[in-house]
């Protein structure tokens, strides 16, 4: 099977990344965009990029052909989104006479489905957890089924993957709303609301093994990754080999997960998930069948390209080793870059990349560039990170350097967060599992940002004063009389924070309650300084009146009385977020309880429930169905008890 011009039927850094190794094999490659990435790092990566509509478009599959026609391509790479899971797609391309670089349809098909996957697995003796997985998709039969099972229970959507319509339902009382949930979920993100029930374990490994195999019969794998390290059902870190795992499991593990390829007929990537109890036995969850997002510290351990891998199995090749001459060497950890706040329960953001340095000396998968948005379209992670060393420990170590290192301004993200969570006990010696995060970070301070301090806060008023002058001229700060306090008043989101300094030429700032700083140099975003016998430097940017810098966005309010924000504690229920109103569902004038859910938005391809902040009666509801609302708009008012 020959071709010279593949398109990526993908955006951001999955497109990027595909791109990287399609033209050094010495194809041309055709990148799509939709509206709202038109000029995106991706697209202007490739060597022919079309627009394919509206910001929907990348999941068109019609689009994407048509595409694919105008630009000469003979294969279509789906990237490792919904496409490349999608059997409708694959044959599609088929049809068009397009190569469709990923397994066969009627293996994605079965795949695809958790239940015929678990039907199947089964069949071929792969252990499996029990559960419910029929075609009477009946509220009546799924809430017997669940009684049947026991809790704590996971309720999946049979189509679904990327932590899309999944539940953890610890009694039956909640098992109702979880299921509405995710079918809801389901629907939207898949088609189909199907869902299928399984036994939940509470503190399991996730482990997964990469496999790969060709048209001609061969099929290997490519040792596991422990991707336990999960918020809500997402993968946050991923590592490899896993610390859980020993050589006499990994045979065994990989030995299933090649029964699994070869039970569906499977050809090019794929990954099968297992859960590892804590008693040492794994049972399988599901295979992805296509390339993961986590494939760098396979890639990393292994040496091999495995989009390299894909291409060369697509046009009929077999695979370039054996099983005995596979070879893990060192530890990879990756973390994913999200913009999204841990200390608002993970809520995306969306802004503008003011200022974009990645780590040096890792590899970081990104399609980032300083001045583009980040909006509410897509999903909320900007980049991979990955570090590879002799052994576990060096991983860590280069992996937390290196996120300390990473420069990105404009907007929130969870850089801080992952750097507390890579130093964790917990995760330093090995031990995290599903249930670490919600155990070591729930409620805990550490998801926050730390207010700052006063040298912060007085670096903060410095450029505030500074900007739009030159601080290094002779006359900056310069007094005929004693130099006098400048005194400023900082906004924090909702806090303000005074602060008093005295400037001096040179420039030499002497902060109240802080120590005295001697600014060195103020260019490209950078401000270094030098307090005491401390040298360090500080990135920052402005946009308009805000300044950001440290993970924080301050405003000067000196000359301004701050307005007090509302925080919902008034009975006034904001979005968190840019999104659209999926339900209302509470009717107004009824009497609601304190966390009963009121209505439903989603953003960021994910559903995010509002919930009443008091009890008392819903007095007004200022959105409907399908609407679309900004950050902090009024969805409802509740009036509180007594009042």
């Amino acid at each position: 099977m020959s071709f010279d011009t593949i398109l990526i039927a993908n955006r951001g850094e999955i497109a990027a990344r595909i791109i990287r190794t399609a033209r050094a094999m010495g194809y041309r490659t055709v990148a799509v965009f939709t509206e709202p990435d038109n000029g995106a790092p991706h697209a202007l990566a490739a060597d022919l990029a079309l627009s394919i509509g509206p910001a929907p478009a990348y999941l068109d599959g019609e689009a994407i052909i048509a595409a694919a026609r105008r630009a000469g391509a003979q294969a279509v790479h789906p990237g490792y989104g919904f496409l490349s899971e999608s059997a409708a797609f694959a044959r599609a391309c088929a049809e068009a006479g397009l190569i469709f670089i990923g397994p066969p349809p009627a293996a994605m098909e079965m795949m695809g489905s958790k239940a015929a996957a678990k039907a199947a697995m089964q069949a071929a003796g792969v252990p499996c957890l029990p559960g419910y997985q029929g075609a009477d998709q009946s509220d009546d039969v799924l809430m017997a089924e669940g009684a049947r099972l026991g809790f704590p229970l996971m309720v999946k959507a049979s189509a679904g993957g990327g932590g899309k319509g999944m539940r953890l339902v610890h009694g039956e009382g909640d098992l109702a709303e979880a299921l509405a949930r995710a079918r809801s979920e389901a629907e939207k993100s898949f088609g189909e609301g199907a869902l299928i029930l399984e036994r939940a374990l509470i503190r399991p490994r996730h482990v997964e093994i990469q496999v790969f195999a060709d048209s001609l019969g061969n099929v290997i794998h490519l040792g596991e990754r422990d991707c336990s390290v999960q918020r809500r059902h997402q993968k946050v870190v991923e590592e490899s080999p896993s610390p859980a795992v020993d050589a006499e499991l990994r045979t065994r593990m990989g030995a299933a997960a090649v029964d699994a390829a070869r039970a569906c007929g499977y050809v090019g990537a794929g990954t099968v998930e297992f859960l590892l109890d804590e008693g040492g036995e794994f049972h399988f969850l599901e295979m992805n069948t296509r390339l993961q997002v986590e494939h760098p510290v396979t890639e990393a351990v292994t040496g091999l390209d495995l989009v390299d891998w894909q291409i060369r199995v697509a046009r009929g090749e077999a695979l370039p080793l054996s099983q005995e001459q596979v070879a893990l060497n060192g530890h990879a950890i990756e973390v994913r870059l999200y913009a999204e706040d841990p200390a608002q329960g993970f809520l995306p953001q969306s802004g503008r990349v003011l200022r974009w340095r990645p780590a040096p000396g890792l590899r970081v998968d990104h399609a980032l560039e300083e001045g583009q948005v980040v909006g509410a379209d897509y999903d909320p992670m900007l980049a991979k990170i990955i570090a590879h060393g002799p052994d576990r420990e060096t991983a860590r170590r280069r992996l937390i350097a290196g996120l300390e290192a990473t420069e990105i301004l404009g907007l929130t993200t969870n850089r801080a967060f992952l750097a507390a969570l890579l130093r964790h006990d917990d995760f330093a010696t090995g031990g995290a599992t599903t249930a670490f995060l919600q155990e070591a970070f729930a409620g805990d301070a550490s998801l926050a940002v730390a207010a700052p301090d006063a040298l912060k806060l007085g670096l903060a008023a410095f450029l505030f004063a500074a900007r739009g002058t030159d601080p290094f001229a002779p006359r900056f700060g310069w007094s005929n009389g004693p130099r006098r306090m400048h005194r400023f008043k900082l906004g924090l989101g909702e806090a303000v924070h005074e602060v008093a300094l005295r400037f001096a030429p040179g420039p030499v700032v002497d902060i109240e309650g802080g120590p005295e700083v001697a600014i060195t140099a103020l260019q490209d975003g950078l401000c270094r300084y030098q307090a005491g016998d401390v040298a360090a430097m500080l990135p920052f940017a402005f946009e308009g009146d805000l300044l950001h810098f440290d993970g924080l966005t301050l405003r000067d309010v000196t000359l301004a009385a701050p307005q007090t924000a509302q925080t919902g504690g008034d009975g006034r229920l904001l979005a968190p977020m840019a999104g659209a109103v999926v339900s209302v569902d509470a009717k107004l004038g009824a009497p609601v309880e304190r966390g009963q859910v009121i209505a439903v938005l989603e953003a960021m391809k994910m559903e995010h429930p509002l919930k009443a902040p008091m009890a008392g009666r819903l007095q007004a509801v200022a959105v409907q169905p399908g609407q679309q609302v900004k950050a902090r708009q009024l969805i409802a008012e509740i009036e509180g008890e007594g009042e």
